[in-house]
């Protein structure tokens, strides 16, 4: 059973891989920040039992689903021809991050998790966007993501 432990470790571990990507890639370069980016992808999202439900932040257009982990490294990590509009979410320097939850659901092997994430870059910029995570508990005990869904705030006029 998935407990709320469970899920803000996993929440946290999200968080602290996209910090990693940044980092990575301000002190490496693009290709270091790409293997790791890979690295954090394939521990955190259950690519292995098929296509992931992840709709980024900014994407738009025909692109803008990505179900497989060509589409969700091009997005968190740009350089892929593929996907033209990608311009590396994960590495923008990122160094904070928070989270705020909404409201969970926990049943059995799955658990939906909604609310906001902020993250500061090291040059003080803030983004803040409404999430939904939902994960699965795997027959070794890790929680992954199987779907994620991203969008900024409504602002109104």
């Amino acid at each position: 059973m998935i407990n709320d432990k469970d899920l803000n470790d996993a929440r946290n571990a999200w968080g602290n891989g996209i910090i990693l990507i940044s980092k990575t890639y301000d002190e490496k370069g693009i290709e270091e920040a790409t293997i790791i980016a890979k690295k954090v992808l394939q521990d955190l999202y259950a690519f292995e039992l098929g296509p992931i439900l992840f709709k980024p932040t900014l994407s738009g257009g025909a692109q803008t689903f990505r179900s497989n982990l060509d589409g969700a490294l091009s997005y968190f990590v740009g350089n892929n021809s593929k996907y033209p509009m990608d311009n590396g979410f994960g590495i923008k320097s990122w160094h904070k991050f928070d989270s705020k939850t909404s409201d969970t659901f926990i049943e059995d092997n799955i658990a939906i998790w909604m609310g906001s994430v902020t993250l500061t870059s090291k040059n003080g910029d803030i983004l803040k966007v409404d999430k939904s995570l939902a994960y699965k508990k795997l027959s070794n005990g890790n929680l992954k993501i199987v779907l994620h869904h991203s969008s900024l705030p409504y602002k109104s006029n």
